[in-house]
C-alpha cells in the first residue's frame, strides 16, 4: 500500500504580481465604463467601414421619440441589438446598426404646449410659424437625453449614421411618398369615421386607443311608434348620441317586431320621425333586441348607415360640445353634461324606462386618457387593400397584399413563428389607413387648396401654382394644415433612412437589413407598415427576420407603470441610487396623495436602502438571460446581483491567470514558443487543459447556433455555466495543482491554456458584456501572442469572433476530467456527511486501476482536501457493510475516510438528523396525500414537493445505513 502525504503548504507557487497589478484588485464598472466610453469614441471604433466582398450586417433602432427616456424596454431591446451588431462586426462583416429619433408628433406638440400653458401662452396665440420654431427650440436643448442614455448601455453605434426623422432628407422622402401615392391613386381624401381625440383636437389611430373594462349604465329608452300604437325599448350605454339617431334596427328575424320593419318611431327630444329597419347585424339576445343607429357617431353604426343609404348627422362639434344639428336646449353643452339633462328630460317626459348598471369597454387615448368619440370629419387615407399595377415588389397587388405575401412566402421571417398568424389576420382585415392629424408639429401635407375647395398635390409650393395656373387656376393657393401621421415617416425608414429616394452607397449594401429587433406591441403600428412601403418602392423587403420580443414587467409579472410605482429605470440600476431620490422620482407629479403614499410605502418595503450599483454589463448580461421566446419578460432585481457576481468572478479569475502566467515565454504569448509537445517537449498538455479547450469547442457552437436562432437566453446560459462551473470552478483549480507539481513542460502547457482560454472567453462575451471584457482583453491579449498595435484600433471589438474547431474535441480527456470530478464531489460529500470542517485535512483510502488514480492523486490531494491518499493495490475491496465511515463508489473506484470518530457522539448525531428527515417526510407525505393541496395547487409546486420527498426519502436511507453500521460495530 502506498502512501502520498500533502505537502502542499511546503510548496511554493512561483508568482510574479507584476501583470494582476495592472488591474484594480476589485471591478469597479462605472470608472471603467466612463474610461472605455471615451476611449471608443475618440478611436471611433464604431465607424462603418464598408469592405468589399463582406457580408452585409444591418439593424435599425427602433426610433424612440424625441421625448422620450430609456425605459426597460429601452435597455432590454438595445442590449439585443447591440449583441447582434457587436457580433457580426466581430465576425468580420459590414456591420451597421441604423440609429434615429422619431419627432413623435403628438407628444412633442403636448409636452411644448405644457411649457406655454405653464406661462399663459397658447400656440394659437403665437401662430404656427412661431409655435414651430418653439419646438425645434426645445429638440435642440432637451430633444438628445436619450440618446445619450442609450450611449451609457455601451450601443456600438456610428452615430454619425444617426438621423431625425423630421431632417430635411428624412422631409424629402416623406414627401416624395405622398405626392407618388397620390399620383397612383392610393391616397385620397375623404369624410370618414375616424377616431378623435376632442382634448388634442385630433384624429388618433386605432393603436393608440387603450379600450378598458369600466363599469357604466344602460338607459333603456321608450320610443314611440309613430302611428301612437305603442313604443320600441332601446338600450343604449351613450343617451347623448341618440340626438343624432337616424333609425332604429331589429334582426329580420325577430318574431317580435318583424312587423313593424319599415313602420317609423318618434326620435324622444327631438320630434324627428325615423324609419325602423332590419340588419342581420342586431342580436336579437342582447339587450331588447332593438339598436339605434347613429352613423355619425359609432363606426358599426357607420357601417350599416352605409348599407341603408343613410346619411350621416354629426350632433357633435370637434371639441365634444354638442352642435346646432341637435335641439337647441342642449347646443353648447359637453357631451357628458348633455348626458345629464337628456337623462333627466327622458325621465321627466317618462320616456326612460330603467336604468341598470354595466361594465362597458370604454375607448380612451393613450396619451390624454380622455374618451375617444367618432366624428365625421375629412381626412386623408391610404387606400390599404386597393390593387395597383405600381407596386414594385409584387405588380397587380394592394400594398397590404404585397405586405401580406412578404411574409407568408417566407421572405420575411417572423421570430418566434406564432407571431406570423397575428400578423396575417390583421393585414386580411386591414382598413384604409388614415394618415392625416390636425397638429401642427410634424410634415405638412404637401396639398394645396384653392379658394373654391379643390386642392392640388405637388412636391413643392412652386409646383402646386404651376398645375394650378396650367388648370386655368389664377388665385391664391393654401396648403393643408394637417400633418403626418407619425407611423408614416416611420414606416419609410428601413429605405429613408438609408438616403432613399437616391440611389446610396447604404442603400445599395444594407437594404434589406438583416434584422428588426421589436417588441409586438407595434407589429402592426410599425412592423407591417415598413413591409408595405418597402416593399412598394423599392421592390424589396425591409428586413429578413423580425425578431419579436416580449415586454419587460416587474417581478410579479405585472406591467410596470408610474401609477403602480413599480417602475425601474435603467440608468439607476446602472448608476445605484439611494431610497429617498427613488421616492422622490416615483411619486413626483402625483396629485392623489393616497396612492403617492401606497407608492412610498411599497418601495420603502422593495428597496429598503435604495437600489445598489449594477453597472452596465450586468444590467445587459440580466437582459440577455431573459431573452426567451416568450411574450414578457419577468424583471427580477436578484438577478441582477447575480450576474454582478458574474462579473467580479471573471475580474478576480483574471487576476489570478495574470499573478500565474507573468514573466518568462508568457510575455511574449508563446509566440516563439518551439511546436513540440508532450512529456518530453516544450509544451505537456494534460488531460485537464486538453478537457477546458474541448469544451470550450463545444460551447462556442453551441453560442453560435444560438445567435442564429436569436436566443440569446442560451448565449448568456452557455457564457455563464462555463465562466463560472466549469473554467472558474474546476480548471482553475485543476491549474492551481499542475502549476505547483507539474513538470516544467506542464507548467508552461497550463499557463498558455489558462491564457489562451482565458482570452477567447473575452471575445465569446464581448457582445453580452462590453465594458468588462474591454478592459480584461486589453491586459491579456498581449500575453496570448498578440500585439495590440497590430489589432484594429487596439480593442476587442474588432478581433474575430471565436468559431469552434471540431478537431480539439477530446472525449477521451472530457471522461477522465468527468471521473476525476466525480472523484472530488464524492470525496466532498463524504467529509460534508462527517461534518469535516473545510480546514482539516484528512486521509483518503482508494481503490480502483492505478493508471487512473496515480495521475488524479495530485488533484484528490488537493481539492478534496487530503492530508494523505493510501492506494490499495491489494486486490481486496473495501467491505461496504462492515465499514462504520461511508464508502462510496464511483464507476471502479472505491472511497473511504479514514477517520477516528467518535461512535457515541456520531450515533447521536445521526439519531437527530434522522429523526428531523422523518419529520419533513411526513409533512411533504401530508401534503401530497391532501386532495385540496393537490387540486388547488400549482403544478410546480406538487412537483417540487415531491422531488423534496424523493430527496429526503434518499437521505434518510442513506443514514439509516450508515446508523446501522455503528451499531455492528
Amino acid at each position: 500500500m502506498s502512501k502520498i502525504e500533502n505537502n502542499t503548504s511546503s510548496t511554493a507557487m512561483s508568482t510574479d504580481t507584476n501583470s494582476a497589478n495592472e488591474l484594480a484588485k476589485s471591478f469597479e464598472p462605472l470608472a471603467i465604463e466612463k474610461k472605455l466610453s471615451e476611449i471608443w469614441s475618440q478611436k471611433d471604433v464604431n465607424a462603418l467601414e464598408i469592405r468589399s466582398g463582406q457580408e452585409n450586417f444591418c439593424i435599425q433602432l427602433p426610433p424612440p421619440n424625441v421625448t422620450g427616456t430609456l425605459h426597460m424596454g429601452h435597455a432590454f431591446n438595445q442590449t439585443i441589438m447591440d449583441g447582434l451588431t457587436r457580433h457580426a462586426r466581430m465576425q468580420g462583416k459590414n456591420a451597421l446598426w441604423v440609429p434615429g429619433t422619431d419627432h413623435a408628433g403628438i407628444a412633442t406638440q403636448i409636452v411644448v404646449e405644457r411649457q406655454l400653458d405653464a406661462q399663459g401662452v397658447s400656440r394659437h396665440d403665437l401662430g404656427r410659424q412661431v409655435f414651430l420654431e418653439k419646438v425645434w427650440e426645445w429638440k435642440e436643448k432637451s430633444g438628445s437625453t436619450i440618446t445619450s442614455q442609450i450611449k451609457r448601455l455601451g450601443a456600438s453605434i456610428d452615430w454619425s449614421k444617426e438621423y431625425f426623422t423630421m431632417d430635411p432628407s428624412m422631409s424629402a422622402a416623406v414627401v416624395e411618398v405622398f405626392v407618388t401615392l397620390y399620383e397612383q391613386g392610393l391616397i385620397y381624401r375623404g369624410k370618414r369615421l375616424v377616431n378623435w381625440d376632442p382634448v388634442l383636437g385630433t384624429a388618433v389611430s386605432d393603436l393608440e386607443v387603450d379600450s378598458e373594462e369600466e363599469a357604466g349604465f344602460m338607459w333603456h329608452i321608450r320610443y314611440p311608434l309613430a302611428d301612437g300604437s305603442g313604443h320600441l325599448t332601446v338600450a343604449t350605454t351613450r343617451p347623448e348620441t341618440m340626438l343624432g339617431d337616424l333609425a332604429v334596427m331589429v334582426h329580420p328575424e325577430d318574431e317580435r317586431y318583424k312587423h313593424l320593419i319599415g313602420n317609423k318611431v318618434v326620435l324622444p327630444l327631438c320630434q324627428r320621425e325615423i324609419p325602423i329597419i332590419a340588419d342581420d347585424y342586431v342580436d336579437p339576445a342582447f339587450g331588447t333586441g332593438v339598436v339605434k343607429v347613429t352613423p355619425a357617431h359609432d363606426f358599426n353604426d357607420y357601417a350599416v348607415g352605409q348599407r341603408h343609404q343613410l346619411t350621416p348627422l354629426n350632433i357633435l362639434t370637434l371639441d365634444a360640445k354638442i352642435n346646432e344639428n341637435a335641439p337647441i336646449a342642449y347646443q353648447g353643452m359637453d357631451r357628458f353634461d348633455a348626458r345629464k339633462k337628456i337623462v333627466e328630460d327622458l325621465e321627466a317626459l317618462g320616456f326612460l324606462d330603467k336604468v341598470v348598471d354595466h361594465k362597458l369597454m370604454v375607448p380612451r387615448g393613450d396619451r390624454t386618457r380622455t374618451i375617444i368619440e367618432p366624428m365625421l370629419t375629412d381626412q386623408w387615407f391610404v387606400a390599404m387593400s386597393k390593387p395597383t399595377p405600381f407596386n414594385q415588389y409584387k405588380p397587380g397587388e394592394s400594398i397590404a397584399s404585397a405586405a401580406l405575401l412578404a411574409v407568408t412566402e417566407g421572405d420575411v421571417k417572423l421570430i418566434p413563428e406564432n407571431w406570423t398568424s397575428t400578423y396575417s389576420q390583421w393585414l386580411e382585415n386591414i382598413q384604409d389607413w388614415c394618415i392625416s392629424r390636425q397638429l401642427w408639429w410634424g410634415h405638412q401635407i404637401p396639398a394645396w387648396f384653392q379658394e373654391d375647395g379643390e386642392f392640388i398635390v405637388a412636391r413643392d409650393e412652386e409646383a402646386a401654382y404651376v398645375k394650378a395656373r396650367a388648370n386655368g387656376y389664377q388665385g391664391t393657393l393654401k396648403r393643408d394644415d394637417d400633418v403626418l401621421d407619425t407611423w408614416f415617416s416611420s414606416a419609410l425608414v428601413p429605405f429613408s433612412s438609408l438616403g432613399w429616394p437616391k440611389k446610396t452607397e447604404l442603400l445599395e449594401h444594407f437594404l434589406p437589413s438583416t434584422v428588426l429587433v421589436t417588441g409586438f406591441d407595434i407589429i402592426f403600428f410599425w412592423v407591417a407598415r415598413m413591409v408595405m412601403m418597402t416593399c412598394h418602392f423599392t421592390g424589396k423587403i425591409p428586413f429578413e427576420h423580425v425578431y419579436v420580443h416580449g415586454l419587460v414587467r416587474d417581478a410579479e409579472g405585472q406591467k410596470m407603470s408610474k401609477s403602480k410605482g413599480n417602475t425601474l429605470d435603467p440608468i439607476d440600476l446602472i448608476d445605484g441610487i439611494s431610497l429617498e431620490s427613488l421616492l422622490e422620482k416615483r411619486t413626483q407629479n402625483l396629485m392623489n396623495p393616497k396612492q403617492a403614499q401606497a407608492i412610498a410605502k411599497r418601495t420603502k418595503k422593495e428597496f429598503p436602502d435604495g437600489i445598489p450599483s449594477f453597472g452596465t454589463d450586468a444590467l445587459r448580461f440580466t437582459f440577455a438571460s431573459m431573452a426567451t421566446l416568450g411574450r414578457n419578460i419577468n424583471f427580477d432585481l436578484k438577478r441582477c446581483e447575480g450576474y454582478r457576481n458574474f462579473c467580479n468572478k471573471l475580474w478576480n479569475a483574471t487576476r489570478f491567470v495574470l499573478m500565474n502566467c507573468s514573466g518568462g515565454d508568457e510575455e511574449n504569448g508563446f509566440a516563439k514558443c518551439p511546436g513540440d509537445c508532450g512529456p518530453e517537449g516544450y509544451l505537456d498538455f494534460s488531460p485537464a487543459d486538453r478537457w477546458i479547450v474541448s469544451l470550450l469547442q463545444k460551447v462556442e457552437a453551441d453560442i453560435d447556433r444560438a445567435y442564429k436562432e436569436y436566443r440569446f437566453d442560451l448565449i448568456a446560459t452557455s457564457i455563464y455555466q462555463f465562466v463560472w462551473d466549469e473554467y472558474c470552478d474546476w480548471y482553475l483549480e485543476l491549474a492551481k495543482v499542475q502549476l505547483q507539481h507539474g513538470s516544467p513542460a506542464s507548467q508552461r502547457g497550463t499557463r498558455r491554456t489558462l491564457l489562451r482560454v482565458l482570452e477567447t472567453i473575452l471575445r465569446l462575451a464581448h457582445p453580452i458584456i462590453p465594458f468588462i471584457t474591454e478592459e480584461l482583453w486589453q491586459t491579456v491579449a498581449p500575453k496570448t501572442g498578440k500585439s495590440l498595435a497590430d489589432c484594429p484600433k487596439q480593442t476587442i471589438s474588432l478581433q474575430p469572433y471565436p468559431v469552434s474547431q471540431p478537431q480539439k474535441i477530446d472525449e477521451s480527456s472530457e471522461l477522465w476530467v468527468k471521473k476525476l470530478k466525480a472523484l472530488v464531489d464524492a470525496c466532498r460529500n463524504l467529509r460534508g456527511e462527517m461534518q469535516v470542517p473545510p480546514s482539516q485535512k484528512v486521509p483518503l483510502l482508494i481503490q480502483g486501476p492505478n493508471d487512473f488514480i496515480e495521475l488524479a492523486q495530485p488533484y484528490l490531494m488537493s481539492l478534496a482536501k487530503l492530508s494523505e491518499l493510501q492506494i490499495d493495490a491489494t486486490g481486496e475491496l473495501i467491505d461496504t457493510k462492515s465499514a462504520q465511515a461511508p464508502v462510496v463508489i464511483v464507476e471502479d473506484i472505491r472511497l473511504l475516510l479514514e477517520i477516528k470518530i467518535d461512535v457515541e457522539a456520531e450515533k447521536i448525531r445521526l439519531d437527530k438528523e434522522i429523526k428531523r428527515l422523518e419529520v419533513e417526510i411526513a409533512k411533504s407525505y401530508g401534503k401530497l396525500s391532501n386532495e385540496s393541496f393537490v387540486s388547488k395547487a400549482p403544478p410546480e409546486v406538487i412537483a417540487t414537493e415531491n422531488n423534496r420527498m424523493v430527496e429526503f426519502k434518499s437521505k434518510l436511507a442513506r443514514l439509516s445505513d450508515q446508523r446501522d453500521k455503528l451499531s455492528l460495530g
